[in-house]
Formats: structure tokens, sequence, C-alpha cells
């Protein structure tokens, strides 16, 4: 109480003094003091704001970023135990098998092919050490046994192909006719005119930087190693002109039959362009990912470069889809015509959760509301477990029937705060609150999933790439960014060695009329890829 009349009076007097050529009344000092009150505790409120971002941002730095914390072991539950587990146990479908259906399986034990190439290596006594030490006999061999096996894995080899044309003429027109007749072999068409790029090294170029992570200065200095000189700048041009000679027709053939989906998926990153015109080479550009649902056959994954994050863009790319499309929270899909039916991500709602609880120390997270909140989220992750083997009708009922009491009691729980300011938990309950009708769509359709996380984990190789890469030259090469990125992931979703798949394409693609022939681009895309593209399951490694 001393305290705070010292502060009390200091502030009379601060007043006081101010205002000591020009008299002031006992009522503006009071008011004057209410604001300077208020003005504190907007500065207290902003300062903790600060002090939790740098939380935040230290844990960020230095701490794992997974969202599984020791308060999840230690507090499974703020919920009563009967209430946690009442509708779970007791409304449970019972789960039925489903005609056609595969579990993936997680390798237990490494396994090599067994088409893998065998080199052999024998031991054979010396032809002086074949004598008996007894006897001194003559050895003779009784029998082999294989002592071990190693896999050996050899760098990449250059190899310079070179393509020969036979020429043929007749000796008959030669003696008799006046002219000639002289044949030349068909020589396929190369993947880039007066250009020693081959479809290998260019798929190998590809890969290397867009599923591997390997930027184009790396290579080269690989190459280099090798005594290979080839420059940056040749294997972006490279890079840039397939993209758009071959690669552009089949991701356009795809977009097509995107859009025809029903269950969509959208997210976004940054990407940087240098040489953009109207803006610095500092400024933001984007890379917009878009992908088919769990439901798809055939998955296709198509990213497009634009230089904002401008939520007409989405709306553009999408243009002439109807359904449901996966999205977070941002505000720019909402430019998104009736058409489509936004489905939000609980995965973002319950990291906001997270965050909120990060920012405290480990001992006073254990009876928080924002824990409970979490608790909520997960409450609905463990019911979507539960239902994963069903088929999408099933699971939309067992969603009505188990997941939607969730949800009415968590929106209660919502609604049952108010003024939380600018704290990391009010930000948390808002989100929820405003992206409700988004967050509560997939209760629509069984196809429909909790999260837009498939899209986020389609979305990782590219933003570990961008890491090494840094940024993109131009417009022209983000765009040949976005179109290899597109192929090569498409290729990965469906099963395909991306490598051996872009080496069909550079083959036979040069050698197609698209125009005069419909059914020359079918034959490219990934579903009709050759078997020899195809990856086995057992090749697959973590």
């Amino acid at each position: 109480m001393k305290f705070k009349r010292f502060r009390l009076d200091n502030q009379i007097k601060k007043c006081y003094d101010i205002h000591m050529e020009k008299p002031i009344s006992t009522a503006e000092l009071l008011e004057e003091i209410a604001a300077l009150k208020v003005e504190n505790a907007e500065l207290k409120r902003e300062l903790q704001w600060i002090k939790n971002q740098l939380i935040l941002n230290k844990r960020k730095l230095f701490c794992a970023s997974s969202e599984k914390s020791v308060y999840d072991l230690i507090q499974l539950s703020l919920f009563k135990e009967e209430e946690n587990f009442t509708i779970l146990s007791t409304e449970e479908p019972k789960l039925s098998v489903v005609k056609e259906h595969s579990r993936k399986t997680r390798l237990i034990t490494d396994k090599l092919p067994p088409e893998l190439p065998v080199e052999t290596i024998e031991y054979e006594l010396p032809q002086e050490d074949q004598i008996c030490p007894e006897c001194s006999g003559h050895l003779h061999r009784i029998g082999k046994e294989t002592v071990r096996e190693e896999l050996k894995l050899v760098p990449a080899k250059a190899i310079l192909k070179k393509h020969i044309r036979h020429t043929y003429g007749c000796r008959r027109c030669e003696r008799e006719a006046e002219k000639a007749t002289i044949i030349k072999a068909h020589v396929p068409t190369p993947v880039i005119k007066s250009s020693f790029a081959s479809p290998e090294s260019v798929a190998h170029i590809m890969v290397q930087k867009y599923a591997m992570g390997l930027p184009l200065y790396r290579q080269a200095q690989e190459l280099q190693r090798n005594g290979i000189l080839l420059s940056r700048q040749t294997m972006s041009n490279w890079l840039i002109k397939c993209s758009e000679d071959w690669l552009e027709p089949i991701y356009e053939l795809l977009h097509r039959r995107f859009i025809k989906r029903e269950v969509l998926s959208a997210d976004e990153t940054e990407l940087q362009v240098l040489r953009e015109p109207g803006k610095t080479a500092q400024s933001k550009s984007y890379l917009w990912v878009y992908r088919t649902g769990g439901d798809a056959e055939y998955p296709i994954v198509l990213s497009e470069y634009q230089p904002s994050r401008h939520g007409i863009h989405a709306a553009e790319f999408l243009k002439g889809f109807t359904g449901f499309c996966h999205v977070d929270g941002y505000a720019g899909y909402n430019k998104f015509p009736d058409s489509i039916i936004t489905v939000g991500c609980w995965s973002h709602a319950r990291r906001l959760y997270d965050k909120a609880l990060k920012i405290l120390p480990v001992k006073d997270r254990g009876e928080t509301n924002a824990l409970l909140g979490k608790r909520y989220c997960d409450k609905l992750f463990d019911i979507e477990r539960r239902l994963s083997e069903l088929s999408p009708n099933e699971r939309y009922l067992s969603r009505l029937k188990i997941a939607k009491p969730v949800l009415d009691e968590y929106y209660r729980w919502l609604l049952s705060f108010h003024d939380l300011g600018k704290t990391p938990f009010g930000k948390a309950v808002r989100y929820s609150i405003e992206q409700w009708e988004k967050l509560t769509n997939y209760l629509l359709d069984g196809r429909l999933e909790l999260s837009n996380n498939r899209t986020e984990r389609t979305l990782k190789p590219f933003v570990i790439s961008r890491k090494n890469f840094l940024f993109c030259n131009t417009p022209r090469g983000a765009k040949a960014s976005a179109v290899i990125f597109s192929i090569v992931q498409t290729a990965i979703e469906n099963g395909l060695n991306p490598y051996e798949y872009l080496v069909h394409v550079f083959e036979n693609a040069p050698n197609m009329s698209f125009s005069e022939n419909s059914d020359a681009l079918e034959r490219l895309l990934p579903q009709a890829a050759p078997d020899h593209v195809k990856v086995n399951r057992h090749k697959k490694c973590g």
C-alpha cells in the first residue's frame, strides 16, 4: 500500500510540476492519472507480448520443433476421467474391413532388391599352398561358401554418348541411274538441339536439386572434382529449356485433370526472386502448392510461382474447380468463389495452444486453460486415428456421432472467455472462433481430413531445397522451378523413381507430336509410366 501511495504521490507531483504555470483542478488531475494508468497497463501488455515472442524465438532457435512435450506425458488430460473416455468407449463404431484396402507398413529391417547386379569375389589358395601339410599330397577343391555380402556404392559416372548415323546407298542406282539413292538411318531428336545435354544428365540435375536439395553450385563443384567443367549457367539453361519444352505440356494436362477432382488442398511459401520487374531483390514472392486429397488413386501435386500472396492467385488457379479445399487460416483463401468450400486445419489451432504453453515454465503448465484447449484438439485427432480404417461414408456417419459432441463442447468452452487481449492463449481462442465454420467443415464429407498436414509434408522438400539454393534469379527460372518441382513430386507420390521417369519423358517427348496426336501426351503422364520406372515396395526405405 505504501508503494502504491508513493507512486500516486509522484504522479500527482509530476502533474503539478507540468501545470505549475497554469492552475489545474483536482478532477483534471484524476483524469490524467486515470489516463496514465491505462497507458501503463497497455505498456505492461506490450512488454509481456515482447517477452513471449522472445521465449518462442529462443525455443525456435535452440529447442526441438516437435509439438510433443513433457507436459503431454505428465498431464494426460484435464478432463475428468469419465468424461474423457465416455464418448470414445461407448459410441466407438465397429471397425469393418474395407475391400481392396491396403495399409502401408514400415520396414523393420534393411532390404536389398533381388535384381541388384552382383559382383563376385572368390578367394583361392595360391598354387604353391595347395599341398597337404600332413602327407604333402595335392589338395583339390571340395566346396565353397559365402562368407559375407557387402553393399557397394559407386559415385555417379560421366559417359560421353556419341550418336553415329549410318548412311546407305544403292549400288544399282549408282551404276545405272543418273542420281544415286542415299538413305540415312533415323536419329532420335535430342532433348535440347545443338547441345551436349542428354536425357540422363538433365534428369539427374533436376532430381538432385528438387528432390535431394542439392543446389546447382554444389553440383558444379562435384562435377569439377571429376574433371568436368559444367557451369551453373549452363545447367540452369538446360533446366529452363527442358521445363518449357517438355514438362509444361504435362503440367497443363495434369492441371486440367486436377480441377476435375472433388477434394484438394492448398498452401503457400516464400520464394525470393532477384530480378523481378518492379520489385527489389529483397522483396518476397511466393510458391503456391496444390495437391489432391488422400482419396485420389493417382495423386497430383502442382505448384505455381506468383509475385505476391494475394488470394486472387489461388482463386484463379482453381478456376473451374467445384468441391472442398483444405487450407490454413490465411485470409487470402477467402477470395475463393462459393463453389469452393474451404476446410480448416486443426493442426494450426492446436499449434497455437502449444505455443501458449511453451512460454510458461514447465511446473506451471499442468492446470492451465491452454493445456485444456490443446487436449480438446488432441481428442479430435485421437478420434480420427480410430476412424482411419473406415470407408468415407462410415467415417462421415461416425464423425457426426462421436466428434460432433466434442466440437460442441469445445465451442461452448471457447465462448466462455472474454477480453483475453493479445496473449498467446487469447490468440489461440480467437483463431478457433474466427475459423470455426472452416474447422467444422470436415464433418461434411468422409473424404475430408482434420488438418492440412498432407500439403505441408508435400511442401517440405521444396522448403529444404530453398534453404540451399536461397533464391531464383529471374521469374522465368522461378516458373521453371515450380513446374519441375510439380512433376518430380507427382512422380514420387505415384510411386515412381523421379530420375527414371524424367529420363523416360525426355527420351520420348522430343519425338512426339502433341498437336497431331492427342494421346501422345497421355502416355507421358505418371500414371501411364512403364514398369521399369516404378519403385517396388521392397525398394522403399524410410
